[in-house]
């Protein structure tokens, strides 16, 4: 009988207290790595997630929300690059007739009933670039554009102001435009031209 076997016959008679083994110890040792190691991962996918989220935040409010949509232009329906920024202003590009790149800008506010300003909402402005518009070309003429309209109004002139009646085809706009001086529309009746001065 070798050394080796003398030792484990007589340590065999000899028990463990707690009655574990060294493979039990091992199993106990894992499974608190593996605990750790998700752990790990679980705060590092976290911290990921705020880190990605805020840069999609930050990301948005200084590029603003860009989408492609149809609008009328001067009469045409035509696809805009449609940018909205939460601060109220929008920009517009878009390909114009002769092939170059045109660029709209603009923006506002809303005056709530307390008196408060806050800045106009997106459905807002596209309601707003829906309105009729007035154009005064190099040419000296004068157009009125209004979904698939196109008007020239520029004989149509009396004093300085010209009232026009367009449709969208569902329901009636009266404008009342004074020459070079701004105009307004209004669903019931032409306004007088003093209350727009």
């Amino acid at each position: 009988m070798t050394n080796k076997e003398k030792y484990k016959q007589a340590f065999s008679v000899l028990h463990s207290p707690c009655e574990m083994t060294l493979e039990v110890e091992k199993m106990a040792i894992l499974s608190k790595r593996a605990k750790i190691r998700a752990t790990a991962a679980a705060v590092i996918t976290i911290c990921l997630l705020i880190t990605g989220g805020s840069g999609v935040v930050y990301a948005a409010d200084i590029g603003g929300i860009q989408r492609t949509i149809q609008l009328w232009i001067e009469g045409d329906q035509t696809d805009v690059t449609f940018v909205y920024d939460k601060s109220g202003t929008y920009d517009i590009s878009y390909e114009s007739k002769d092939g170059t790149m045109e660029q709209l800008h603009g923006g506002g506010v809303a005056i709530e009933d307390d008196g408060t300003e806050r800045p106009l909402t997106e459905d807002e402005l596209l309601e707003e670039l829906s309105y009729p518009m007035v154009e005064y070309l190099e040419d000296g003429t004068v157009w009125v554009y209004y979904c698939d309209q196109k008007l020239e109004i520029t004989d149509q002139f009396k004093d300085g102001v010209c009232y026009v009646e367009v449709s969208n085809g569902k329901e009636k706009l009266y404008m009342t435009i004074l020459y070079q001086d701004g105009w307004c529309t209004s669903p019931h009746k032409y306004e007088p031209a003093d209350s727009l001065r």
